[in-house]
């Protein structure tokens, strides 16, 4: 009887496929990586041989420069590809541009890597796929019953509402600069907002990316041009830790506002500072994990990272056979 563990086990570099032997999303340099996307704890340089969409390795082309590993080969979603007797194929994960699921098939066995995930809406990507297998393997970040997130448009209708209510002070949308960031701007397009956005120098470069890859962001310019006065009433997008930063300081007594789905958790935005909590997650809630467990009904789950046991309790409780992997490595804070 062939066993799951037998085509994907969890090592300290990451899961390994002895079949094929290579890694997916491995925390280590490794001969031959399968990468679900370009999150820094996901996709890291130094591999021999990287496997991913055309987007991840451009995303991480432009991160770690083009020489970021040995080889590469770009799979569009849906196409099969041969590692020794396993097939491979990448499906939207809906998590950030170009985020895949990684579907392995070996000898009748499916096991899907779900890498990081959503299954709500993002207008800057393809949405999630499910995909039938023997085990799915998803991430648990916000697995818990308490984390159930707001609908986007109502969180970005809250920001225009506090912009219009103090023209006189500028907003500064703190938003982790890959897949965030290029979200929230979206969104404010599809909520009317058609003034220029200004944005951080640490965002320019990914900006441009997804423009390459068809994203519309609208008119953008850099945030460090103009006199204080001229921000006033303006909306600036941020990588979360220039908010603290001198440079916050250039703009009319700002409104600190910050995108992630911790922004649920009030502590955490008192932490931080932030006066404006707007709970916009590129990762699954509750709700969303559990609907896809019960949509897929995989013989088993696997939990890689997150708040792994009230995800394997809910499983278990529902006929499906769960484990936590408890994989280290991948933070929980990089991308929210």
């Amino acid at each position: 009887m062939i066993r799951p563990q037998d085509l994907l086990c969890p090592k300290p570099e990451g899961l390994y496929c002895a079949p094929g032997d290579f890694y997916i999303d491995p925390v280590r340099p490794v001969a031959r990586a399968v990468i679900t996307h370009g999150h820094s704890d996901h996709a890291r340089s130094g591999h021999g041989a990287v496997l991913a969409t055309r987007e991840t390795l451009d995303i991480m082309g432009e991160r770690y420069g083009l020489d970021f590993a040995q080889g590469r080969q770009a799979a569009a979603y849906g196409e099969r590809v041969m590692r020794d007797e396993v097939e491979v194929t990448l499906v939207p994960a809906g998590h950030v541009l170009g985020s895949a699921q990684a579907v392995v098939r070996w000898k009748g066995l499916t096991v899907v890597v779900s890498g990081d995930y959503k299954r709500r809406r993002d207008p800057t990507c393809p949405p999630f796929e499910p995909v039938p297998c023997d085990v799915f393997i998803s991430e648990a970040t916000f697995g818990l019953p308490v984390f159930r997130h707001p609908e986007d448009a109502g969180e970005i209708a809250r920001l225009l509402r506090s912009v219009a209510q103090f023209p006189e002070r500028s907003h500064i949308i703190g938003a982790y600069a890959l897949g965030k960031a290029q979200r929230v701007i979206r969104l404010l397009r599809e909520a009317g907002w058609e003034r220029t956005i200004y944005v951080h120098g640490a965002l320019e470069r990914l900006n441009a990316l997804y423009q390459k890859h068809g994203v519309d962001l609208g008119p953008l310019a850099p945030a460090t041009t103009g006199a204080k006065k001229d921000f006033a009433g303006e909306i600036i997008v941020a990588p979360p830790s220039a908010m603290q930063d001198r440079w916050s300081r250039r703009f009319p007594d700002p409104v600190a506002a910050f995108a992630s789905g911790w922004m649920l958790v009030r502590a955490r935005a008192r932490q931080r500072g932030v006066e404006l909590p707007l709970v916009i997650s590129d990762h699954a809630d509750w709700d969303e994990m559990t609907a896809t467990i019960d949509e897929i009904r995989p013989g088993e789950l696997w939990i890689t990272h997150g708040r792994e046991e009230a995800l394997a309790r809910w499983a278990e409780l529902h006929g499906v056979p769960a484990r936590a992997l408890a994989l280290v490595g991948y933070e929980e804070e990089d991308d929210d």
